[in-house]
């Protein structure tokens, strides 16, 4: 087995109406937020409505990449690294599941980068940088944090 240190700072705000906790966790990144989400069942059930509220709440700018699909493409992908690259993104805020935050992180590594993000995919680039994003969790079995 190889040696090594591994330091995952992640901060769990767990339990009823934590979505309330946007407005003080938000702003510590900036006010730019690109809001990351799946077919629409955040629409559906309201999360959607109380995530936004929360944003506007404390007057953030709002982009949105919606539908990524389960096992996220590249291209989806792609489309939120040229948002945040063109709007200066300062926070990405994923609300669903696994594929969700899957395709947030790669977006938030890719966002840093100057190639072909599917280079971080391969691993023939380790990203050393990346934007700050957060997530609220729509299905507790991802295993996310």
């Amino acid at each position: 087995m190889d040696n090594f240190a591994y330091f995952n700072p992640t901060k769990l705000i767990f339990g009823k109406d934590q979505v309330e906790q946007l407005k003080s966790e938000v702003p510590i990144y900036g006010q730019k937020v690109l809001l990351v989400y799946g077919g629409g069942s955040i629409k559906q059930n309201g999360l959607y409505d109380k995530v936004i509220s929360e944003l506007k709440a404390i007057n953030c700018e709002i982009y949105e990449l919606s539908g990524v699909e389960p096992n996220p493409r590249l291209s989806t992908a792609k489309r939120g690294i040229e948002i945040c690259k063109n709007e200066e993104i300062d926070f990405l805020l994923a609300v669903g599941g696994g594929s969700v935050i899957d395709c947030t992180k790669l977006i938030a590594a890719g966002a840093k980068y100057e190639g072909d993000p599917w280079n971080i995919v391969t691993r023939k680039h380790i990203p050393s940088v990346a934007l700050p994003f957060g997530t609220v969790l729509t299905l507790a079995a991802t295993g996310s944090e």
